[in-house]
Formats: C-alpha cells, sequence, structure tokens
C-alpha cells in the first residue's frame, strides 16, 4: 500500500504539472486571469479522472527501471485516454469545467513526454549504475541469430552487471558492422578468430539452441584462441526479461545436438488422449523419457511397467515430486513391478487396465555382457517380447511400438541377434492382427546406462586412460529425448507391419567423441589424459547399418522417420518354430544355445537381405 501511495501522488502532481504547462504553451506562456481560471477549476478533476484511468490499467506497476518501448507506448495511450474521457464528460455534462480543446491535445501530449522522460531517465539511472564496475566486468561476445542475439543482449543489459557485451556475432549476412544498443554486430565471414582479436573479447555466449556441429565449431575456435565458450538460454527459454543468467558449461550433448524436430503434435495426441498407455521398460533410459513426454498429450492413465523395483521406485517418486510442480495435474500413474517373461503375471496386468497403446522398450541391451549371458537376452528380448505381442493381439491393442536397434540389422552380437528374432516375431503376427504391430530401430543414445558416454566420464574423472576399441569405429548418436519424440511420431504416422527406422545424421567416430569429453573436461589430449585403444570386443562391428536391403521400399515419412516395409518377413509358424527351439535349449549350454541362436539369426538375417536393386539408394538416402 505504500508503494500505491507514493505513485499515486507521483502520477498526481505529474497530470497537474502537465495540465500547467499545457495552459502556458496555449497562451504563450502567459498565466493570464483566464488560465488561471481554468486551472483552479479544472486541476482537481483532471487529475483525479487521469489517476483513476491509470490505477485501472494499473500502470502504476510497471517498473521504472525495466521500461521498455511497450510500457511507453502503454504510458502513452493512457493519457491519450484520459484527455479523451475529460473531453467526453464536458460535452455531456455542463457541470464540468470548461476547458479549452487546445489545452487537453497539449495537456496529453505534455503528460506522456513526462512519463516518458521519467522511464527513460530511470531506466538511463540503471545501465548507468550497471556500468560503473567497468574494467571489473567479463567483455563477451553473444553468437547466434540476428534476433536471438539481439535478445539475449537486451536481457543481459537489463539485468547482468556481471558481462558486458563486446559484441554480436551472426552466422547470417548483416550490412556492414552495425550497432544495436552501442554493441557493434559482425557477420561470421569476418572470422571468428578476428572478431575475438577485435572485440578483446573474454569470453563467447552461445544461445542454447544453436545445431551441435555449430556448438563444435565455435568452442574449437574458442580454444584455439584462449577464450571460453559457454551455454546461455535460448530465447524461448526466458521468460521474462528479468531473469538470472545462467551461463553452464558446454557439454557433450550439445556438440551432438541436432536442429529441432518438428513434431506432429496433433497426430500425437490422436493416439495418446483419452487412451491407457503402458510403457514397459517404464525405468530405463528410454522407457522413462517416453513416460515424461506422455504427460504432454492427456492419456487417460499410464502403466508404467519394469522387473526393477528400485527404478520403478525412482520413477514414483520422480512423479510424485513433478505432479507437486505442474499447474495441471498428472493423469494417473500405476507403477507395476513384473517381469515380462510372466505371462500369467502379465495377462493380469493387460486384464485390469485394458491397456490401448503399448511402449515396449524393456530390454538387455549391453553388448558384452549379453556375449557371456545368452540365457538372459534371449529370455527377456525374445521370450518377453513374444508374452507380449501375443497378449497385445489377445486383448485387442490398438498399437504396439517395439523400440529395437540397429544391431539387429545383420547382427553379429546375441543382443542384436535377438532383437532381430524379436523384430521378426512382431511382423509374422502384424499380418493378421487388428493390432498395429510397429517397429521402431535407430542406434545409440546419448547418456543411456551402460553406454558410451558415462563410460568415458568415469575414465576420465579417474583420471584415464579413455579406452576406445578402434580408432576407426563409428557410431549413430541421438540424444534421449530426440529419439523419444521420434518414436512417438513413429507410432504416429505407422501402419501394421511397418519398419520405422530413425534418420541419425551422420556417424561420429568413437576415438573423436572421446576426444571431445577430454577437452570439454578441461583436461588435454594426450598431455592430461590418453587414449588407448583395446580392439574390438565379441560381437562388435566397426560401423552399424539401419537397413536390410528387402526393406526397398522404405520412404520419408517425416523430416526424421524412414517407413520400411519388409517384402519378405518370416511367417508365423516358422518363427514360432524357431522360438520353440529356443526354449528347448535355454537350459543347455552357453555354446549349444549360442549355436542354435545364430542358426536360426543365419536364416532370418539372410531372409531379410535378400538382394533388392533400390537397397543402396535406401542406404545412401539414410
Amino acid at each position: 500500500m505504500t508503494r500505491l501511495a507514493i505513485a499515486v501522488c507521483c502520477y498526481a502532481a505529474v497530470f497537474a504539472v502537465s495540465l500547467l504547462a499545457a495552459l502556458l504553451l496555449r497562451f504563450d506562456f502567459q498565466l493570464t486571469p483566464y488560465a488561471r481560471t481554468v486551472f483552479v477549476e479544472s486541476a482537481l478533476i483532471v487529475v483525479l479522472l487521469k489517476v483513476v484511468i491509470v490505477l485501472f490499467f494499473r500502470d502504476w506497476q510497471r517498473q521504472l527501471r525495466y521500461s521498455t518501448a511497450h510500457d511507453l507506448l502503454w504510458s502513452s495511450a493512457i493519457c491519450l485516454a484520459g484527455g479523451i474521457l475529460v473531453a467526453a464528460l464536458q460535452t455531456a455534462h455542463e457541470a464540468v469545467p470548461r476547458i479549452p480543446r487546445g489545452v487537453i491535445a497539449i495537456d496529453m501530449v505534455v503528460s506522456a513526454a513526462i512519463l516518458s522522460m521519467v522511464r527513460v531517465s530511470a531506466n538511463l539511472l540503471r545501465t548507468w549504475q550497471a556500468g560503473r564496475a567497468g574494467s571489473d566486468r567479463q567483455r563477451s561476445l553473444i553468437y547466434g541469430r540476428h534476433e536471438d542475439a539481439i535478445s539475449l543482449l537486451t536481457a543481459i543489459q537489463s539485468g547482468c552487471s556481471r558481462l558486458m557485451v563486446a559484441g554480436i556475432v551472426t552466422p547470417e549476412k548483416v550490412p556492414g558492422v552495425g550497432l544495436v544498443s552501442g554493441v557493434p554486430t559482425f557477420d561470421v565471414s569476418l572470422g571468428l578468430g578476428e572478431i575475438i582479436r577485435r572485440t578483446r573479447a573474454q569470453q563467447l555466449l552461445l544461445p542454447s539452441n544453436l545445431p551441435g556441429r555449430t556448438v563444435r565449431e565455435v568452442s574449437e575456435t574458442c580454444r584455439q584462441h584462449g577464450i571460453e565458450a559457454h551455454l546461455v538460454p535460448a530465447v524461448d527459454e526466458i521468460s521474462s526479461r528479468r531473469f538470472s543468467l545462467r551461463m553452464r558449461d558446454i557439454t557433450i550433448d550439445d556438440l551432438l545436438r541436432r536442429e529441432p524436430t518438428q513434431l506432429d503434435q496433433h497426430g500425437i495426441r490422436g493416439i495418446i488422449e483419452h487412451r491407457v498407455v503402458m510403457v514397459t521398460g517404464a525405468a530405463g533410459s528410454i522407457g522413462s523419457e517416453v513416460c515424461r513426454q506422455l504427460m504432454d498429450f492427456a492419456p487417460r492413465k499410464v502403466v508404467l511397467l519394469d522387473q526393477s523395483e528400485f527404478g520403478i521406485f525412482q520413477m514414483e517418486q520422480e512423479f510424485l515430486a513433478e505432479a507437486r510442480r505442474r499447474v495441471r495435474p498428472l493423469p494417473p500413474l500405476e507403477f507395476v513391478v513384473e517381469d515380462i517373461r510372466d505371462e500369467a503375471s502379465l495377462a493380469r496386468v493387460f486384464m485390469l487396465h485394458r491397456p490401448a497403446v503399448i511402449f515396449h522398450a524393456a530390454a538387455y541391451k549391453h553388448v558384452p555382457l549379453m556375449e557371456s549371458n545368452p540365457q538372459a537376452a534371449i529370455g527377456n528380448n525374445v521370450f518377453g517380447t513374444r508374452t507380449l505381442v501375443d497378449l497385445a493381439d489377445r486383448f485387442g491393442v490398438e498399437r504396439f511400438v517395439l523400440i529395437s536397434t540397429d544391431k539387429a540389422v545383420r547382427p553379429t552380437n546375441v543382443m542384436g541377434a535377438t532383437k532381430l528374432i524379436a523384430e521378426q516375431y512382431l511382423h509374422s503376427v502384424a499380418g493378421s492382427s487388428s493390432t498395429r504391430f510397429v517397429t521402431v530401430r535407430f542406434g545409440n543414445v546419448l547418456n543411456s546406462a551402460g553406454s558410451v558416454v558415462p563410460t568415458f566420464r568415469k575414465q576420465i574423472e579417474d583420471g584415464g586412460p579413455v579406452t576406445v576399441t578402434d580408432p576407426d569405429m563409428q557410431r549413430y548418436f541421438m540424444t534421449i529425448p530426440e529419439a523419444v519424440q521420434l518414436v512417438l511420431q513413429s507410432a504416429a504416422v505407422g501402419e501394421g507391419g511397418d519398419v520405422m527406422i530413425l534418420d541419425m545424421g551422420e556417424p561420429v567416430r568413437i576415438v573423436d567423441l572421446a576426444r571431445d569429453m577430454i577437452r570439454l573436461s578441461g583436461q588435454r589430449f594426450p598431455e592430461d589424459i590418453d587414449i588407448v585403444f583395446t580392439g574390438l570386443r565379441p560381437g562388435e562391428k566397426l560401423y552399424e547399418e539401419l537397413f536390410y536391403e528387402s526393406e526397398q521400399s522404405a520412404c520419408r515419412v517425416h523430416e526424421k522417420i524412414f517407413r520400411a516395409t519388409r517384402a519378405n518377413s518370416a511367417d508365423a509358424a516358422a518363427i514360432r518354430e524357431d522360438i520353440a527351439r529356443l526354449a528347448a535349449h535355454i537350459n543347455s549350454s552357453r555354446e549349444e544355445l549360442t549355436s542354435v541362436l545364430w542358426q536360426i539369426t543365419s536364416r532370418l538375417a539372410g531372409h531379410s537381405s535378400a538382394a533388392a536393386p533400390e537397397a543402396a539408394t535406401v542406404r545412401r538416402a539414410a
């Protein structure tokens, strides 16, 4: 209330002064008896009317120190409204004192000018106070699209006295070197190194929505010139101009990030909204992210199923915390601890919850570990998938999405072999089922449990060395959120029997990934952390593939998704017989079981790899 009282007094003083100034301007700076009479008789009602308008439109709540052009226009509009109201009242009621129309017009202009000068002066005072830090502030460059860079500049100048922006670098062509709020603007054709030298920059700020390739190139140039590169919130992450600037170091995710994916939100909502959705492997890296992203599409209920009690407990705690933060309530969540190989228990889950959509992310995926444990890989990846597929068919599930892997293409390891059999079984059932069975196949995801990035990170923390199997090894990589976005998109556009193959971009050499992680940790290769080549492990390939030749009808159905329909999938009877052979040998020795597995896989892989003239074109398109 104290602030409101002070604001009312200040506005009243401004409006009284503006009315007096308008009278002086109208009568050639002579305060004639008539002018004095008009002022004395009308000042009170004019000031009261304008103050009421200010209170109604809450102009007093707009902070002076952070005024923008929008605030100036709004204050001017209020002064205009006040003048119109005074003119209308004196026309409608004879009791209202007569004020010359010219005085009313001049008063509107003068009052708007005074309020604008007050706001501009307060803003200049804040900027001057922020600038008193002088040489203590870090000279910073901003790199990004022109609009993003200017928005970030405004945010920094509004609230971050620790930084002084020495220049803006934009990848777009700009006509010469311009000035924005006193800051020079350069286009990158001049050369980032030359710009750093000219501006004497100490650090470079990158909006966090830039593509990974740009982040990689810019950060490498900064390293060569001895300055640091930091990521800051992008424009769409800044909720208001009065934000707290949070700089963070560049991570490996930033270097490998691609352009944002444009999703068909309406299509995804159409298959999720008001439906019961089950996610298997819900505590895993992919399954947990599927659960998180489902919340934005209003499912009727989400069933989170995993065999890990601790994993499900962690998911429960995470969503309890999320429910407290969200404005809109979460859909009902069911946390289920079950083994997907237990058909009787799973049948009870299906009976109880009646899922309409299933995302099957449960799998054993660690390649070298599964080489030593083929029983576990076959039991979970093959028998578990068969159980889920059969139950989905029996209970009339609308959509079933199997999350597969590039290692299922011409597999050389147990994990890939089991995923190939799972794919083939699903597609053998798809032809005769009302359920839309869809496979989504992609490569490695960054930071998933047990993957290369956490392994390298731990080795770096321990002082090295970082172990890489082969200098020529390459892998496709994708961030977990992007992979899950595309899984949801694939579920929306996939038809029964389709293999949806994600466009993974360019493959990354693992040794380059290791070098980047060493550099980002603040260490140097090979002075601080060395890289040791250990040779290929059992079941590993130098290169991964995403397509079989027989997936010859692959076509792009989304900017980052291909649809392939197998020309020759194994028939249901044959694949059931194959799985029965595996079941008969599941308790045999590791060697005997693996031998049976490879006999089956060789037939299936050869069946899928039947030569097709279009195959090379499809692989190049991917």
